[in-house]
């Protein structure tokens, strides 16, 4: 239920809180008081757009607050996935400062405007006088048939089976193209791959390798140079190791005599050792050296090989080369599995494609079912709205080639007649404009009986009719308030006579400004108001007896 509004600085309102109660409120005044500002304001708690155009004081914000008693209504799972407190009398507030920025909440929750919609969406139902236009939108018909047939559960679960259908063909549609792209590289990955395979790299062989072609490519000197060295060391008749074993002599023989002398003996033993050993070395390497011009072709072609590589890939070193063509083969692996992968989604889709067509089928013979008993029910209820020859006809058909949308496979359309004997026409080529609200009344009174949404507001709805119809009418939004929250703007008598509670919107000059006002009518103030309306400002006594008279029915 809508309790209660509250409005400041928005258009001509300065500032105004509305009580609203249950059952049937209805809302009068003069033509430009300000009732259509109240529906501009009320729209922005229910996620429409607005601009600083709105603001009455450009210095000042806009606030916009409702207040909704929504215990019943099954909304705690909105709150509890969108992570804001639920109350049972629950605040939705929207500001709209003077540099033309909007913040929304709930509950004092900040919310995105479109959060703030989708809760709207749930509260509160606003019925222009243009909305009718509506009827001719084909997903507006079709909402309308599940309504009846009771299809909630079933299209929810059929609309989820479809995100899921239309997930995976998007996945199957990329796979495809990455597919068709990963085709055109695949010659030259495999190419590079194999490039690489057939080179056989070994981690670390450029760096042995070079240092053997050094070797190879110096080996005389190398070898001259070591001979000389050993030649020193061991070689001649007074070479370094005889010297230093007669320097280790004399010490030897002092050594007794003193540890510090003894400790020095020790070292030259170790250092007579370690040249020994090295002058071994020495002369192995000298002989181990053997210029090979065959292995220094084989140890120049292999390299060459290498830097070839190395400069085609621009890196420096084998151990590169070898991540390289790690990750090509990791290209190749994804490549060839794409087909896989796509084999594995074109199944699924399978699956779920019958899976779909049992639920579209399912969701199409309900509609079927609801179609007769709409159509029996709407011209029913036209025939009390002063059009008895009314006809309404719902076209159901598959869509074309067998393909699904995110409502099932059928296609709605109404055909409606307003004449004996005139042919049944779609909707924007043969109804009136009062026509077209009386449909709306008669569709959007069957569903108030079967749907639990809060409150629905009504704008002149009325338009086009007057007289008798009008009081059936007032008869049927009377119905509706039974069931729900309803509330009308009109400017019909017989309308506003029917009301729970009458709403009276007017200006008032203040300041050299005008303002929208709105009060609370008690009896005898509806008395006079419906008899404004039954004639004219000064209202005559016949009329204040006819504005009684419809007050008592």
């Amino acid at each position: 239920m809508f309790k209660k509004l509250f409005i400041q600085n928005y258009a001509l309102i300065d500032e105004l809180d509305i009580s609203f109660t249950d059952g049937l409120t209805i809302i009068t005044g003069e033509t430009g008081a300000g009732k259509s500002i109240l529906l501009g304001a009320l729209s922005l708690i229910i996620g429409q757009r607005a601009d600083t155009s709105v603001l009455q004081d450009k210095a000042r914000k806009c606030i916009v607050e409702g207040t909704f008693s929504i215990k019943g209504y099954k909304l705690n799972d909105f709150f509890k996935q969108n992570e804001i407190d639920f109350a049972d009398e629950t605040i939705v507030r929207r500001e709209i400062n003077p540099e033309g920025k909007s913040r929304a909440f709930i509950n004092d929750t900040p919310v995105t405007l479109n959060l703030l919609k989708e809760l709207g969406e749930q509260l509160i139902d606003i019925h222009s006088q243009h909305e009718t236009l509506t009827l001719n939108d084909s997903a507006f018909q079709l909402e309308l048939v599940d309504v009846y047939a009771s299809n909630e559960k079933l299209l929810n679960t059929y609309q989820d089976s479809y995100k899921q259908y239309k997930e995976h063909q998007r996945l199957l549609n990329e796979l495809i193209e990455r597919e068709a792209r990963s085709k055109k590289d695949h010659d030259y990955f495999q190419f590079q791959f194999n490039e690489l395979e057939e080179a056989n790299l070994v981690e670390g062989e450029q760096i042995t390798m070079e240092q053997e072609l050094g070797t190879l490519n110096n080996a005389e000197e190398i070898k001259q140079s070591l001979s000389k060295a050993h030649f020193a060391l061991h070689g001649r008749e007074h070479n370094i190791i005889i010297s230093l074993n007669e320097v280790k002599a004399l010490i030897a023989n002092m050594s007794r005599y003193n540890s510090s002398i003894n400790e020095l003996n020790e070292r030259l033993n170790s250092v007579l050792i370690e040249l020994k050993d090295i002058a071994s070395e020495l002369e192995t390497i000298e002989q181990e050296v053997v210029y090979d011009p065959r292995r220094i072709e084989q140890l120049n072609l292999r390299l060459d090989s290498i830097y070839r590589l190395q400069s085609k890939h621009q890196v420096n070193r084998v151990e590169e080369l070898l991540d390289i063509k790690e990750n090509l083969g990791r290209k190749l692996a994804d490549i060839n599995s794409l087909e896989t992968e796509i084999g594995k989604l074109k199944k699924e889709l399978i699956v779920i494609e019958g899976s779909l067509l049992r639920q579209a089928t399912e969701l199409s013979k309900k509609r079927q079912g609801a179609i007769p008993k709409i159509e029996k029910d709407i011209k029913k209820m036209l025939t009390e709205l002063g059009i008895p020859n009314a006809e309404l006809k719902i076209d159901q058909t598959s869509i074309a080639n067998n393909e699904f949308n995110a409502f099932g496979i059928d296609k709605i359309n109404y055909l409606f007649s307003a004449n004996k004997g005139s042919s049944l026409k779609e909707l924007h080529k043969v109804a009136s404009g009062g026509e077209l609200s009386r449909l709306m009344l008669s569709l959007k009174s069957l569903i108030a009986q079967l749907t639990s949404l809060p409150a629905v507001i009504f704008d002149e709805i009325d338009t086009g009719v007057s007289g008798d119809v009008a009081n059936k009418v007032g008869m049927i939004m009377g119905r509706m308030a039974e069931a729900m929250q309803v509330i009308t703007i009109t400017h019909l008598p017989q309308i506003a006579s029917k009301g729970n509670a009458h709403l009276f919107v007017y200006k008032e000059e203040k300041n050299k400004k005008t303002y929208t006002r709105i009060k609370k009518l008690d009896k005898a103030e509806r008395v006079i108001e419906i008899a404004k309306m039954l004639s004219t400002q000064n209202p005559s006594d016949a009329a204040i007896k006819n504005a009684k008279e419809l007050l008592k029915t």
